[in-house]
């Protein structure tokens, strides 16, 4: 960024085509020092800035490369999670045929498993999402067989040891009261193992019949029907875009 030159384009013009609020509302924050570019806070309205700037408003990353896309899938059981699948099975390819940029799945569920699937053609943001050392947080809803008691949430919280490591939930509870031979178990980790939640309810003697990702780190399924797809709002992207940036 270069407060005095004549490179690059105004700030409020920038953020305003961005859909953050109107050239007024964004003067009005430049002034109130709610916006960083580069990790230097920007106070002056001549100010202007190169396309590859890292803006942020309020502590919140803006997305500024139009080309990127981040769409939310509410993936359905019986469909895997690629683009193009060698065996013949349902896979992702009909969600994005209206999709003119080519995106592919952050991470995976299993054919078995329904919820939430991120779309983008972010590569960088989809590294940071899919990592286990960024400790990005993913929330599940299982349905399992038998009586889930706070014994149960217990030993998930504090962890056991799998054939392939140490686990243990980042936050577990009953969902309701148990019936009809079943229970709901809500968990929280940031694992992205292979089957996970489903080894772990099985170690603890309660197999998953049914599984749905409700969050990913920031964002959540609400109300998005099953097959269903749609654009990313302007304060999800945000939300993701401020997860893969380093702190100022």
């Amino acid at each position: 960024m270069s407060d005095a030159s004549s490179e690059g384009e105004r700030l409020q013009k920038v953020l305003a085509a961005a859909g953050v609020a109107s050239r007024r509302a964004v003067e009005d924050m430049i002034v109130a020092g709610r916006i960083t570019v580069d990790g230097r806070v920007v106070t002056e309205l001549g100010s202007r800035i190169h396309p590859d700037a890292m803006v942020t408003v309020d502590g919140t990353a803006v997305q500024l490369d139009t080309t990127k896309r981040y769409l939310m899938l509410n993936k359905p059981t019986g469909v895997v999670s690629t683009m193009s699948d060698e065996r013949g099975r349902p896979d992702l390819r009909e969600f994005v045929a209206d999709i003119s940029e080519r995106v592919y799945n952050v991470g995976r569920l299993d054919a078995d498993t329904s919820g939430l699937l991120i779309l983008t053609n972010d590569g960088d943001l989809a590294h940071v999402l899919a990592h286990p050392s960024f400790g990005v947080e993913k929330t599940y809803v299982a349905k399992v067989r038998g009586r889930v008691d706070q014994r149960v949430i217990r030993v998930l919280l504090a962890g056991f040891e799998l054939e392939d490591g140490e686990i243990h939930a980042d936050a577990a509870r009953i969902i309701g009261t148990p019936s009809g031979g079943f229970s709901m178990v809500e968990l929280t980790l940031h694992s992205g193992r292979n089957r996970i939640v489903r080894r772990m309810l099985e170690h603890v003697d309660h197999p998953v019949v049914e599984l749905v990702r409700r969050s990913f780190g920031p964002l959540h399924l609400g109300t998005l029907r099953s097959g269903r797809v749609r654009e990313l709002s302007t304060m999800e992207r945000g939300a993701l875009l401020t997860l893969s940036r380093p702190a100022p």
